[in-house]
């Protein structure tokens, strides 16, 4: 496809089901993160969609977006998840996973971030580490990603592209931790923990 302003392709668009992700705001603060839901960061929502970028690697680019109502910004993480734990997230509308590797982003010049793989399958360098306190990553929880090969930090820092996703802001991987990296679930179905769960929560706190 022709290449684009902003070092992006665009592509033939899917329309699919809406995306999911993690946990959010819903019923009693220590819910466990929902399998599927939106996340925030830096005040934009995780976002992609089958535009590629048109340097690096060339793959489905990943974004962050502001609207609260976008289709594209749900992502699938499986449950429940540890703190430390290394997970992949999948794009419920692409079907492809969050990925990185050492390609150079196009704005801000930190490491690229894109979505990877077919209906889920992808390698290892889909693979992140949720980054929290505690035993388990429940709601309300600001937490980080951290790539487990390269060690980057999933992050937003306000860099925007033009035209074909005007407005939309860059995700990176920055090599520390800082405020730009924080993440936070937005919407999802959030799950009471179970028996199991609240036994080992009480057995770690004594």
């Amino acid at each position: 496809p022709p290449s684009r302003p902003g070092g992006l392709t665009e592509g033939p668009r899917k329309m699919g089901a809406a995306a999911a992700a993690s946990a959010g705001a819903g019923a009693a603060s220590r819910d466990l993160p929902a399998a599927d839901c939106s996340m925030c960061g830096n005040n934009v929502r995780l976002h992609s969609h089958d535009v590629r970028y048109g340097s690096g690697s060339g793959q489905q680019s990943v974004t962050g977006v502001s609207a609260a109502d976008d289709g594209n910004s749900y992502w699938r993480r499986g449950t429940p998840v540890r703190c430390g734990q290394a997970i992949r997230l999948t794009h419920l509308g692409t079907g492809r996973n969050l990925h990185s590797h050492r390609f150079t982003s196009p704005l801000s010049g930190n490491q690229e971030v894109s979505a990877f793989g077919e209906a889920g399958e992808g390698d290892y360098l889909d693979d992140w580490t949720v980054v929290c306190s505690g035993t388990y990553w429940v709601r309300d929880d600001e937490v980080r990603f951290q790539h487990t090969s390269t060690d980057v930090f999933l992050s937003v820092t306000g860099e925007q592209y033009g035209r074909p996703i005007h407005g939309q802001k860059e995700v990176h991987g920055m090599a520390s931790s800082s405020q730009n990296n924080y993440w936070k679930v937005m919407e999802g179905i959030f799950m009471q923990p179970s028996e199991a769960f609240q036994t080992e929560q009480y057995h770690a706190e004594l």
